[in-house]
């Protein structure tokens, strides 16, 4: 049973250390980029620790509402002159001695300083969930850029690797036509030395969509692996007309971006931060209550165990003769009171109101609420700021979207005008009609054009999605 328990222990550690070697190989969505960078990246960790800090104030603001309980226990022991707890008298012996206590205060009122605090924290935990957010989707933007990028140049490399499908053909059929001599030498060098220009294309190429997939892989926060593929995401070449005005994006803005409504929660927070500091101004009212008891160790009490009857100084004559006269004598033992009974019997209780009115404390509530001043000023700023930013951001963001736009058309024009030249100019030389210089001005051509439209495919498609990020309509 042991060998199988261990037999089956090593099988599964051994499956997860080949799951982890391999964790970086296969395919990755976008989607999936997105979520492990989010669930990777030190600036959101960062941003959801102090979401978790702003939690606590919260959480503490709302607890100095809430009754204040403290329960006190005293054992000791004293010797020489003391006060006996039991009969409060003073005693010159070892008394050991117990105290205990358990007592209560409420706020009442405070000039409603304690609520307006608790809502104060409230909305910075708000707020903070908001700046936590805007990590997040700040790195799920510099992913979209560079997973784009990585798309773009994978494209670009597939282009440029026909390039040299389309030579080497080319420079086959030409090699067995100067071996035959029926071209000029130029024609056919010229046509090997194209196909080495473009092998050089796809070598420089490997390396940059390389540094594109490392770079991509270090927002992931995942070791490189050119083991790890890109899942194709779906693009165009024709594509729409954004539809939606810069100004409409930025109204969208302002209801969605989590940056915006963070700037907006921490100027209402300031706002009760000066309620708050103007209540600790006025005076506090407190219900209190208390219930103890305590101990003592030579605590007695006197126990009746009879009488005798004892001779006084007082007689009465009888018979012409003194006869003392006999009086009752109550006998008495002391007796230890017992730990329970003491418990019971010296218990008390207390309650009472309390008014504290602060009159000089240093200065410090008139240097609170002039903070708590500065600090609206200073949310108030940052508010029109950020709002100020944003429009500029969106109107840039708007006006590179339409750039690119316009050219990817016009790309695609000439990309679609080379294409039909280099299909004339191809079937001419195959002909024998034109040289390979002519020939290859066209493929030339063609293949640039070709490459200036992948790129600006994918630039089109970064700044529509910026424009859906600020909609908060991001989707993928």
């Amino acid at each position: 049973m042991n060998k199988k328990l261990f037999f089956l222990l090593g099988s599964m550690l051994s499956g997860l250390y080949a799951f982890c070697q391999d964790s970086s190989a296969g395919t990755l969505t976008l989607q999936q980029c997105i979520d492990i960078a989010v669930k990777n990246n030190q600036q959101v960790k960062e941003a959801q620790y102090q979401s978790d800090y702003a939690k606590t104030y919260w959480s503490q603001a709302k607890g100095n509402m809430l009754p204040f309980i403290n329960a006190d226990i005293n054992h000791g022991i004293s010797d020489g002159r003391s006060i006996d707890p039991f009969s409060n008298g003073y005693v010159d012996q070892n008394v050991g001695f117990a105290n205990y206590g358990l007592n209560a205060s409420l706020l009442l009122w405070n000039g409603s300083s304690a609520r307006n605090a608790a809502k104060q924290y409230e909305l910075s935990y708000e707020a903070s969930k908001m700046d936590w957010q805007q990590q997040k989707d700040n790195i799920t933007i510099a992913v979209i850029l560079a997973y784009l990028q990585e798309q773009s140049i994978e494209e670009q490399l597939n282009a440029a690797s026909e390039q040299v499908t389309v030579s080497k053909k080319q420079e086959d059929r030409l090699q067995i036509l100067n071996q035959q001599g029926a071209i000029g030498p130029a024609d056919f060098y010229n046509l090997k030395g194209q196909r080495a220009s473009d092998e050089l294309n796809v070598v420089n190429l490997e390396n940059t969509l390389s540094n594109a997939k490392l770079a991509l892989m270090q927002l992931l926060n995942m070791p490189y692996s050119d083991k790890t593929h890109f899942e194709k995401i779906a693009t165009t070449n024709l594509p729409q007309a954004y539809g939606a005005s810069a100004e409409t994006i930025y109204q969208q803005a302002l209801q969605q971006l989590a940056v915006v409504k963070s700037a907006s929660l921490k100027k209402s927070a300031a706002d009760l931060q000066i309620k708050s500091a103007k209540g600790a101004m006025l005076p506090s009212l407190f219900l209190n209550g208390g219930l103890g008891t305590n101990y003592s160790s030579i605590a007695t009490r006197s126990l009746l165990t009879g009488t005798t009857d004892i001779e006084t100084d007082q007689y009465v004559i009888i018979d012409n003769q003194k006869v003392k006269v006999l009086a009752p004598q109550s006998n008495y033992s002391n007796e230890k009171i017992s730990y329970g009974n003491q418990w019971k019997n010296n218990l008390n209780s207390s309650v009472s109101i309390g008014l504290r009115i602060p009159i000089l404390n240093g200065l410090q509530s008139k240097n609170r609420l002039q903070q708590a001043r500065i600090e609206f000023d200073k949310t108030s700023f940052e508010e029109k700021t950020v709002q100020t930013q944003l429009h500029s951001e969106i109107e840039q963001a708007y006006i590179n979207m339409e750039s690119a736009y316009k050219k990817l058309q016009k790309l695609n024009e000439q990309e679609m005008d080379f294409s039909e030249s280099f299909r004339i100019a191809e079937a001419k030389f195959t002909e024998g009609v034109i040289t390979s210089v002519d020939y290859l001005i066209a493929k030339n051509n063609l293949y640039q054009s070709t490459q200036n439209g992948i790129s600006a495919k994918y630039d089109y498609e970064l700044r529509t999605k910026i424009l859906d990020f600020y909609q908060g309509s991001l989707h993928f």
